[in-house]
């Protein structure tokens, strides 16, 4: 086998099994490949799935900035990420590909919050 020709998902797997993945959830790479919520230095709060991170930089996924949000219960981000949102009072953009950002906080989501927050209509500016 020559390394050189392996596919990403060849490569993930040898990964996996030289990191240990329980191990690998205790470190702080462990939500890589989770929905969570991203707060940033600058560019607000983003929604998506955690590709890389490397110190405070991260790669997001299927990224949709939450331009306006509203926790469906609770009043914090945090609960945004356990709860959801009240999609009547939140403004959820259009997904991107991906984008690079400087996380100062990530939050898992529940399987609750990525379906209330994945799930909201995109924005627009009415």
């Amino acid at each position: 086998m020559n390394i050189n020709d392996l596919t990403i998902g060849q490569a993930k797997e040898l990964s996996t099994l030289f990191s240990g993945s329980s191990e690998n959830a205790k470190t702080l790479n462990g939500m890589i490949g989770r929905k969570v919520i991203i707060r940033t230095y600058s560019a607000g709060v983003w929604f998506g799935e955690l590709s890389e991170k490397s110190g405070n930089e991260v790669i997001l996924l299927a990224a949709r900035r939450m331009y306006r949000w509203w926790a469906a219960e609770s009043i914090s981000l945090s609960a945004c990420a356990i709860h959801g949102i009240n999609r009547k009072e939140s403004k959820i953009c259009e997904p991107v590909d991906s984008v690079w950002l400087e996380a100062i906080e990530i939050i898992p989501c529940s399987e609750k919050a990525v379906d209330s927050i994945g799930g909201a209509k995109n924005a627009t500016a009415s």
